[in-house]
């Protein structure tokens, strides 16, 4: 699995807390998030990694912001993201298990660091079912390529 991270100015933290969970779990990573404390403009992180998400350069996607839905939105605008906004463990397995998302969403100024690895840690793990669950991301697809 090869993953892209990327973080705006207000996701320094927990960013570098899953760098340090995606070095314990030897996955490969790039880190595109922005190196300075000052006010920066999410959507210049999250469309260009999205897009490499999208592209297939890149299996999965982490993004942190100060609440994840600026990441999330601006994310989701891209054709083939299914960025989900995640801020505990039960929502993280499930949006892998039942809607296969290719990017987690996770706000530092909602979640601390400690739960961001653990939700970070289960959605790298978990696995999409398939099954029904394909059959629906189908649907969001056809809805998509119109």
């Amino acid at each position: 699995m090869k993953v892209i991270l990327t973080a705006d100015h207000a996701g320094m933290t927990i960013r570098s807390e899953v760098k340090n969970l995606l070095d314990e779990m030897n996955i490969e990573y790039e880190d595109t998030g922005c190196s300075c404390e000052t006010s920066v403009d999410y959507p210049d992180y999250s469309l260009p990694a999205a897009e490499r998400v999208a592209s297939g350069e890149f299996d999965r996607g982490i993004f942190i912001c100060g609440t994840g839905i600026g990441m999330s939105i601006s994310a989701n605008k891209v054709k083939g993201i299914r960025c989900a906004l995640t801020h505990d463990v039960y929502s993280a397995k499930l949006t892998r298990q039942h809607n296969d998302s290719n990017i987690l969403a996770m706000g530092e100024r909602v979640i601390g660091p400690g739960l961001a690895r653990e939700i970070a840690k289960i959605w790298l793990e978990t696995e999409f079912d398939g099954g029904r669950h394909a059959n629906r991301i189908g649907k969001i697809t056809s809805y998509e390529d119109k």
